[in-house]
């Protein structure tokens, strides 16, 4: 790795590289200056008067095997250097990198496995949603790049949506899944603090409530219903069943992406919400992300047959 590919500033690097090499240096150096032997019948001196429970060190020279290991440590932490990008601002003679030996790999994995993804890549969503090898490929796919977000029992949390409860924010057919996870989604709800007051937003949230049929202040969602007709409408709908081409989600049912309670409505419509799901169809390649989708279609019409017959 070179100074412009560290993480350090290439001031930070050299500082490092100086360092490192002047250490080995002045490893050898002591090593080099401290090779004395001991010549035969030659009285060795005491190392110092210091004594400890009636032991006394003398000056012998060090072990040829020690000093030997220690030469032997030297140099092929040199050649290390000399080799291997080990000191941050050269590359090294081989020219070898942690990140060209991973795109390597990448290479030779994708080599191997492009004529599956291949295959696949032929046959539309709903096709290999009923394929049990295409969902088994899938299901690793979303263990590795969804559960982070969505858990790995595709429930989500706060902020992210349920993928098994047929409740979709934009459209759940096989192809408006793919292009979800193709190209990602912005969910913009906008703050509306400063347009409306505390009144006003008290009453919306009240007729937001009464939507998905519970009990309210009935004159105070009167109010907020022209309030919400006015200003809401426009992207929920004026019966606040939403818009899937926009994102905006239903009101009216049971099913709330950061909580249905009037203080988690009040925060959205004080603050604003921006929910964002990635686009990975750069990151994994159509193939793959088509094989996520289909286990994805797969789990939420399984979900579906299971709530029907329940």
């Amino acid at each position: 790795m070179t100074a412009a590919e560290s993480y350090l500033p290439a001031g930070w690097a050299w500082y490092i590289a100086i360092v490192t090499v002047a250490s080995l240096a002045y490893c050898l150096w002591v090593l080099i200056s401290n090779n004395t032997r001991k010549l035969p019948g030659e009285e060795v001196k005491l190392h110092g008067t210091n004594v400890w429970d009636g032991l006394r060190e003398y000056d012998n020279p060090l072990p040829r095997w020690w000093r030997n290991l220690f030469y032997i440590t030297v140099f092929f932490a040199s050649a290390y250097l000399i080799l291997y990008p080990g000191i941050g601002v050269s590359t090294g003679i081989l020219g070898w990198s942690s990140s060209g030996l991973h795109k390597a790999e990448v290479e030779a994995t994708e080599k191997r496995v492009a004529p599956m993804f291949e295959n696949y890549a032929k046959q539309d969503v709903a096709a290999l949603a009923a394929d049990e090898g295409a969902t088994k490929i899938g299901a690793s796919l979303f263990q590795a790049y969804c559960i982070q977000c969505h858990g790995s029992d595709m429930r989500g949390a706060k902020g992210f949506p349920n993928l098994v409860d047929a409740d979709w924010q934009w459209t759940g057919t096989p192809e408006g899944i793919l292009e979800t996870i193709l190209g990602g989604r912005n969910a913009a709800m906008p703050a509306f603090n400063e347009q409306l007051n505390k009144d006003q937003i008290a009453d919306v949230v009240n007729y937001v409530i009464q939507l998905s049929g519970r009990q309210v202040d009935v004159a105070s969602a009167a109010r907020g219903e022209a309030t919400f007709k006015t200003v809401c409408a426009a992207c929920h709908g004026p019966e606040g069943k939403g818009m899937q081409a926009l994102g905006a989600p239903n009101l009216t049912d049971s099913t709330w992406l950061y909580g249905g309670s009037a203080a988690a409505i009040t925060e959205t419509l004080v603050k604003g919400r921006a929910g964002v799901m990635p686009a990975f169809k750069d990151f994994l390649g159509e193939p793959r992300v088509k094989l996520l989708a289909a286990y994805v279609y797969a789990q939420s019409r399984e979900a579906e047959r299971t709530a029907s017959t329940q």
